[in-house]
């Protein structure tokens, strides 16, 4: 039980004595998208159109990871020890791959995988030349050989028309290589194109195989230096190559390997690999790991039509050397980049990667009047311009059309700027979205600009403000709100003082024919009512706010007295003078709120201060004070128990004064 001794302040000479007081507490579109492959090294990359599985080696583990055209994994192909180059076969039945096999020579083979159940069908055997690229020309399957790392090389063929599919080596005995050449061909060629890879002297030679065997046309040493991939165009009269040097993809002539043109690419990297598509489409890409990886030509165009910057956003997504390959329909281009250097790599689907980027750029003032005319501006860019007289889809949308509306189209100028005029009926936030539905050469590009359409401002009030009601009194907040367009409803919300009571809706509807709408609510602590009107096309929406003030509850009781006695107009407790008061206080309860007592005591016609402490309440409101110390006879007293707003420890309820009770001592 707490105690606390008041000192008595009277203005005349009295014996009060020392008071004191205890307390005891009573018991609270279809994007691009990309897919880890799960490999760790790169060798070579082939798309099979007809059953969409795309076939990527991972010669340091020994494997083929197959997906479907979306990059989710079909299978993994493993036990190919060194797997490198794979070339597809023209009906898209079979995967050739070249397995080097294992170190003692085990296992060197040209593996066929069925492409429909992506699993082997047929293998191979070459000998212990370590076989690492094939490509099909002149009716046979033809592999550059020779160890990594090694100083020779050459080519050999397996015959698949023939019942014992017989591999023969040593097609170039004039001229080998010094190390095993990448091959290429046209489809249905009889002229074989290789290239000496990954050495400081590039070289290009190119064979007539027509008749079955390797009759050398050209050789020569190239521009450039540690030659990555290379692609020959499918009529067969042009090979690109990419390189480490120069910083762009360069293009030569099959016929004497002069060369012939270039794809320049961003500069931003070394070329690391080219993949051509049916119709000659050229894929170039370098190994930047910044900017621009990656650019789409045109065959024989010195300007891309896409460019990609394939870098992530955690500075991952190098392209892997030849790791390109297309769809058959164009649809698709797929590239092969790096996950996380020296770990993993990632297989990215790259949807229509011939057609330009659109891009759609709009103006419009940022502010306009309802119902007057306004002008809407913007400018159509593409790496392939579109015409004058190209005609962009308007859609606007507004408050009364959410999902839009269409009001026409706009007219591309020979500059590629687009204007047009519109009144808006209807206020508020207003865009205008124009759009190119995008064509064979084009993709769907858009862009939009909104404005901010005036409104009137509606009339709206909220009865009560600055209030004070008893606690949990029925009050009626009335909302009254003036002309409007079409939306004639009102929302009323109430936020009680204190972190612990959020802003709550407490009822919503429609004014009734005098622009009234009422609701009776039950305040029990300070409260901000709110009403609002969410607005309309033609009316801005409006807030208004009434604070009303609450009290608390409060009551004291007196204990230990022998008798009540009305006398003086007031019921008095009389207690002994030997005896200690008690008096017990109810008040609505809060997180560390105390009580203030005051006590008073009458002198010749007037009640003077006693002097006033606070006491704190326990969790349910209730606070128990005793009146010690020695009792003067003679005089009458009174107590009272209040909140004191901001000084009881807290502030969401406004001050209140519980009732006085008076009580005397006798002898």
């Amino acid at each position: 039980m707490h105690r606390r001794t008041l000192s008595t302040a009277l203005a005349v000479a009295l014996t009060f004595g020392s008071v004191a007081l205890t307390t005891g507490v009573a018991g609270t579109a279809m994007a691009d998208d990309q897919r880890d492959l799960g490999v760790f090294s790169v060798g070579d990359i082939v798309v099979d159109g007809v059953h969409q599985r795309v076939f990527v080696s991972d010669p340091d583990t020994g494997k083929i990871a197959v997906t479907d055209f979306q990059g989710n994994g079909v299978r993994q192909l493993t036990g190919l020890p060194g797997v490198r180059g794979l070339e597809l076969s023209a009906d898209s039945g079979t995967v050739y791959a070249a397995v080097p096999g294992g170190s003692d020579g085990t296992g060197d083979a040209i593996v066929a995988i069925d492409t429909a159940t992506a699993t082997e069908s047929a293998r191979y055997a070459t000998g212990d030349v370590d076989p690492q690229y094939p490509a099909l020309a002149g009716g046979k399957l033809w592999f550059g050989y020779g160890a990594p790392g090694g100083s020779t090389g050459n080519i050999g063929s397996v015959d698949l028309a023939g019942p014992e599919h017989k591999v023969t080596l040593d097609a170039d005995p004039a001229a080998p290589w010094t190390a095993a050449p990448v091959l290429d061909a046209a489809p249905g060629s009889g002229t074989l194109v290789a290239g000496l890879p990954d050495r400081d002297t590039a070289e290009l030679g190119v064979y007539d195989v027509s008749s079955g065997t390797a009759t050398a046309t050209a050789r020569t040493t190239i521009t450039g230096a540690h030659l990555k991939d290379l692609a020959v165009t499918p009529d067969g009269t042009h090979i690109v190559v990419a390189a480490g040097s120069p910083y762009y993809h360069v293009v030569y002539k099959t016929s004497d390997l002069t060369v012939d043109g270039k794809y320049p690419g961003s500069g931003a990297g070394y070329a690391n690999a080219v993949a051509i598509a049916p119709d000659g489409t050229v894929a170039a890409g370098n190994d930047s790991n910044y900017g621009q990886g990656l650019s789409v030509y045109k065959q024989g165009a010195a300007t891309s039509v896409r460019d990609y910057d394939l870098i992530n956003a955690d500075s991952t997504g190098t392209l892997a050397p030849a790791g390109l390959g297309w769809a058959p329909d164009r649809s698709r281009l797929f590239a092969v980049t790096a996950l996380r250097a020296g770990s993993t790599y990632e297989l990215r689907i790259l949807n229509n990667p011939t057609k330009a980027v659109t891009t759609v750029s709009v103006t419009a003032p940022s502010k306009a009047p309802r119902a007057k005319k306004l002008t809407v501006k913007g400018k159509v860019t593409s790496k392939l311009p579109l015409p004058a007289g190209t005609k962009l889809a308007i859609l606007r949308t507004d408050l009364e059309n959410p999902k839009g509306r269409n009001i026409g189209t706009a007219t591309l100028a020979a500059n590629g700027t687009f204007s047009f005029t519109n009144s808006p009926p209807v206020g508020g936030k207003v865009t205008y979205t124009l759009s190119y539905a995008g064509d064979a050469d084009h993709a769907a590009g858009s862009g939009s600009a909104s404005v901010d359409v005036s409104r009137a401002a509606a009339t709206l009030r909220l009865n009560n403000n600055k209030k004070t009601y008893g606690y949990g009194q029925s009050v009626k907040f009335t909302a009254h709100l003036g002309a409007t367009y079409k939306n004639r409803k009102v929302e009323i919300w109430a936020d009680p003082y204190g972190s612990d009571k959020p802003n709550k809706l407490v009822k919503s509807g429609t004014v009734n024919r005098n622009g009234d709408f009422a609701v009776t609510y039950k305040p029990t602590r300070d409260t901000r009512l709110t009403a609002r009107f969410t607005g309309d096309a033609r009316y801005a929406p409006k807030t208004v706010a009434s604070t009303v003030y609450t009290q608390v509850k409060v009551s004291t009781s007196i204990g230990r007295q022998y008798k009540n006695k009305k006398v003086y107009g007031q019921t008095y407790a009389y207690f002994h003078k030997n005896t200690n008061p008690l008096f017990t206080t109810t008040m609505t309860a809060y997180p560390g709120r105390e009580q203030q007592i005051q006590i008073q005591v009458y002198y010749q016609g007037t009640w003077y201060d006693g002097g006033s402490t606070y006491f704190p309440l326990d969790a349910s409101g209730v606070s128990r004070v005793e009146l010690g110390g020695a009792h003067d006879v003679g005089y009458r007293f009174r107590i009272r128990s209040s909140y004191v707003d901001g000084a009881s420890g807290d502030n969401v309820n406004t001050t209140t004064h519980g009732a006085w009770k008076y009580f005397v001592f006798t002898s």
